[in-house]
């Protein structure tokens, strides 16, 4: 009995020394597998939050782009709606020998968004949507149209303006250079009228002068002669 109970001991003491030596290896093992799991796990909630930020019934659009061009070309498609806003544009085209809806969006006449269905009411919800998506898209480039068609006659009519103010500032300058002329002769006019007034007055004097002189000489050249008498007539 005294050796059974030694034995059970013993057989105790190696199972505890082996789990001591197994813990290790076990925990070495479980972290990859744990990781593992973890990974598997965030992979789904990804797949799962993209679900729900994507339409699950919408199809591939870069299939669906090679496949409306495909039948585009062949002149498969009867085109049952349009909407063209600046370089955007919504199509709804039908497939009548499959009974399925085109619905694409375009830039540039280039197919950007394209949805295919077989769903009437759906083909003409995402028509309209594309439609007023054009719409929104096309604002932008109309805007800066017509901004740049207003700044390009701004910046003509400031041209024409410019050369209308620099054929005034010319025609001011030639003004100002003969009103200076013109001045400067007004000036040198009155001068010369002033000397020429001057000229006469001392003409005058001496005309005077010489009257006055030539008056004394003739009255002196008289004085020595006797009064001539008028004989009468028989």
């Amino acid at each position: 009995m005294m050796q059974f109970s030694h034995l059970r001991y013993a057989t105790l003491t190696l199972a505890l020394s082996l789990c001591g030596l197994l813990a290790p290896l076990t925990n070495t093992f479980a972290a990859p597998a744990t990781a593992q799991a973890a990974s598997e796990r965030a992979q789904a909630a990804l797949e799962d939050l993209s679900d729900l930020n994507a339409d699950s019934n919408a199809p591939r659009v870069e299939g669906n782009i090679a496949e409306l061009q495909a039948l585009t070309q062949t002149g498969s498609l009867t085109e049952m709606r349009a909407t063209h806003n600046g370089n955007y544009g919504a199509k709804l085209f039908f497939l009548a020998q499959e009974m399925v809806y085109y619905v694409a969006l375009s830039q540039d006449a280039r197919w950007w968004r394209v949805v295919k269905t077989q769903d009437a009411a759906r083909a003409e919800s995402i028509y309209a949507q594309f439609s007023r998506k054009s719409f929104e898209l096309a604002d932008g480039e109309i805007r800066r149209t017509q901004l740049q068609a207003q700044k390009a006659l701004l910046e003509r009519v400031i041209a024409k303006s410019a050369d209308r103010a620099n054929r005034l500032t010319a025609d001011l300058q030639l003004a100002q250079q003969q009103d200076s002329q013109v001045s400067q002769r007004q000036q040198q006019l009155q001068a010369e009228s002033a000397m020429l007034q001057t000229d006469k007055l001392e003409a005058e004097r001496k005309l005077r002068a010489l009257q006055m002189q030539v008056e004394q000489l003739q009255k002196q050249t008289e004085a020595g002669l006797a009064p001539v008498s008028v004989m009468p007539s028989r």
